[in-house]
């Protein structure tokens, strides 16, 4: 919608509801917001897009150029670089013009090739078959999400489970991929990441309480058309847990995982008796490697060395940033063994088993890292990059048997690139460099590391990308997109972007304050950002912004903040602290009544959440704590805001939508410019198909260049 002028800015009725707790009576004008069925619910937030949308009608030109910008440095028709499986190369193939992509196979040629073929997107790959067209799934939905996709071991049928709503529940269905046959088979209402059994005879899925929260681990049998004789062979009762399963790579076992945010627990069965649990599920034999104990995290894989199975266990059990260790798979009791001991500010996150070796993922001085674990010395070998900031990973990696590691790869100014690195030789290959259209030289930008000190001297990293030719960040006062997170232990790592270029080629420098609270420096950095220490991501975040503008780097009137979710309310909570660093801020699904939705545990993922944010429910100075800190508990009067944009999504199950439609309504009372964008069909991601992504990031690089004064 466009008009020549914008239109009355919407006022939200004010309908106070008086909410209690511990003694203190708080009127909350919005609540009624939060009524989704509404009409006038949903007028009011028609409203709210109508009006933005006339807000920013001046920046349709700029919009279209900016979409444009970014289609015309991608190769729309492109495919992936194949992984192997069982005797196929999987792959996926994208099309000009097409929202989604293709999911594909094609024969293996030799059993002993193990590098994958080059496929060009103009050559006919003999025996290729699609399997899954994306497009045809979405046809007639606004929305499309592929929340599970499964080829049984033999390669025989496979299941998909689509979302068109964008609330995260899924409905599978099974296809004979042969015939092409679509079985009867239908679940609905189903978590993400339903799978084959290794037998390909059953589906092994997850069931969400109204809460959202993963409750339930079922088993169907293939070919059955309904779920009436499908057994749950586990269920989590604790509201703060949530439960899932899935088989090591080598087959041999079923992990059923129970977890909280602080608390892991493993049954472990083997897969050769997953059949007999449809049958009678209390016959057969579970092993629990550690009962759950306050505060100790775990999990588990399996390895073969000299004929004997082994329980690789990587925990924090009196080790902060984890230790991994190993038990024989028939003495789960007996006394573990030490394979890589605790480092302080060296944070395991992961380990993967394979038949010869297994794949480390680890993080130090910030970055993370790969390396290859022998089995025999314990020795773990490095992948190296010679980039000083880059992100690095496996992925890739499903058979039990293979000599060489999938790697990514990137960085703020290298593209993605995809390498198998040869364990036997050490050798890394390149298989595909992901190709930017028009021009790109990475030597025409730089990236560097600062460390900047909070108000307590924690030295907090930040990462800088910028564009050469408009010369070093810190010579000139330039405009800065200053982006952070800073929760659940996320990190926010360097990778590369194809609309970030549009902000650095009109000479925008990209920043990342990596605060307290997420993982980048280790397990205690998040714990210093979580509970009563969550101030500090605010805080961390406020110290970078004085930074750069106390170093020259920036001024308030040229620099925009951005963060997304639990991003979203640090951007919520600077707002409050420190609305003078800001000309703009740019809140996307933003967690900004926090405490609200905290108090409230009938809401989706509220108890699971207490781990994170404290029980403010239970315990007054959590309470207390979380009001001292929360976005629309504390807008302030008298102060002048910077210009703030909120985009929400009216489906999404982690932040309600709610959320940011009370926020905004509160900070027009104290006469901040604020707009409300809600995407009537999307979720928690946004908008689905690439094309409407690209659209959306348009839009808002267009308000944030038109803060900047940078739209003409």
């Amino acid at each position: 919608m466009t008009t020549d002028a914008p239109l009355a800015t919407p006022i939200a009725d004010r309908r106070p509801l008086v909410r209690s707790h511990h003694g203190d009576d708080v009127e909350d004008r919005y609540e009624w917001l939060r009524a989704k069925d509404d009409a006038e619910v949903r007028a009011h937030l028609e409203a709210e897009n109508a009006y933005t949308d006339s807000r920013v009608a001046h920046l349709e030109p700029l919009r279209e150029t900016l979409f444009q910008e970014i289609k015309a440095r991608v190769r729309e028709t492109d495919l992936t670089v194949p992984v192997r499986q069982g005797g196929w190369w999987y792959y996926g193939r994208s099309i000009e013009g097409s929202q989604y992509g293709l999911q594909c196979r094609a024969p293996l040629a030799d059993e002993d090739d193990w590098t994958p073929p080059r496929l060009e997107v103009d050559v006919e790959v003999p025996g290729e078959q699609v399997l899954l067209d994306g497009n045809v799934e979405a046809d007639g939905h606004e929305f499309f999400s592929l929340g599970a996709f499964s080829v049984t071991t033999d390669g025989a049928r496979m299941l998909w489970g689509v979302d068109t709503q964008g609330d995260e529940r899924y409905t599978v269905r099974v296809k004979d991929i042969a015939t092409g046959e679509v079985l009867p088979d239908e679940l609905e209402g189903i978590a993400g990441g339903a799978r084959f059994t290794p037998d390909g005879r059953f589906i092994l899925y997850s069931t969400v309480d109204d809460a959202w929260r993963p409750e339930g681990v079922w088993l169907h049998r293939v070919g059955d058309p309904t779920r009436e004789r499908d057994v749950e062979i586990a269920h989590e009762d604790d509201e703060s847990f949530w439960i899932g399963a899935g088989f090591t790579r080598s087959r041999a076992y079923l992990m059923i995982e129970s977890a909280s945010n602080t608390t892991s627990e493993y049954a472990i069965i083997r897969a050769a008796d997953v059949p007999r649990l449809v049958e009678d599920p209390a016959s057969v034999p579970r092993t629990t490697l550690w009962d759950r104990s306050e505060k100790v995290e775990y999990s588990i894989d399996h390895a073969v060395i000299d004929g004997r199975d082994w329980l690789y266990v990587l925990h924090n059990r009196d080790a902060l940033d984890f230790e991994l260790m190993r038990v024989p798979a028939d003495e789960p009791g007996a006394r573990g063994e030490v394979v890589i001991a605790h480092s302080p500010g060296t944070r395991l996150e992961s380990v993967d088993c394979l038949r010869d070796f297994a794949i480390v993922e680890y993080r130090a001085g910030g970055i993370p890292r790969v390396g290859i674990l022998d089995y025999t010395t314990h020795e773990v070998r490095e992948i190296a990059f010679d980039e000083p900031l880059y992100n690095a990973g496996s992925g890739g990696n499903p058979e039990w048997a293979q000599p060489v590691v999938r790697l990514s790869y990137g960085s703020f100014t290298t593209p993605g690139t995809v390498f198998d690195y040869v364990v036997s030789t050490g050798e890394l290959r390149e298989l595909k460099h992901v190709e930017v259209l028009g021009g790109y030289d990475p030597t025409d930008y730089g990236q560097e590391r600062l460390w900047v000190p909070a108000t307590d001297g924690t030295l907090i990293p930040v990462s800088l990308v910028w564009k050469r030719s408009f010369g070093a960040p810190e010579d000139a006062a330039r405009p800065v997109h200053l982006y952070g997170y800073g929760s659940y232990e996320h990190s926010i790592d360097p990778g590369f972007s194809y609309a970030r270029l549009s902000e650095l080629d009109r000479g925008i420098v990209f920043a990342v304050a990596h605060v307290r609270g997420g993982g980048e420096m280790g397990r205690a950095w998040y714990e210093n950002g979580k509970l009563t220490h969550k101030r500090n991501s605010f805080t961390d975040f406020v110290d970078v912004a004085r930074f750069l503008v106390d170093r020259g780097y920036t001024t308030p009137d040229r620099m925009v903040a951005e963060g997304g979710s639990a991003g979203g309310l640090l951007m919520g909570a600077v707002a409050n602290l420190a609305p003078e660093l800001f000309a703009g801020i740019l809140a996307d699904v933003p967690f900004v009544d926090a405490l609200t939705t905290i108090l409230d545990p009938s809401l989706p993922l509220t108890v699971i959440e207490w781990e994170e944010w404290g029980d403010p429910l239970h315990d007054a100075s959590v309470y207390e704590y979380m009001k001292s800190y929360s976005p629309y508990e504390n807008v302030r009067e008298g102060v002048t805001y910077p210009r703030i944009l909120a985009m929400t999504s009216l489906n999404d199950t982690r932040v309600l939508y709610v959320e940011p439609a009370k926020w905004v309504a509160r900070l027009r009372e104290v006469g901040a410019d604020a707009l409300l964008r809600c995407e009537m069909t999307a979720g928690h991601g946004g908008v689905s198909g690439r094309y409407n992504a690209w659209r959306e990031r348009a839009f808002q690089l267009a308000w944030m260049f038109d803060v900047l004064g940078l739209a003409e």
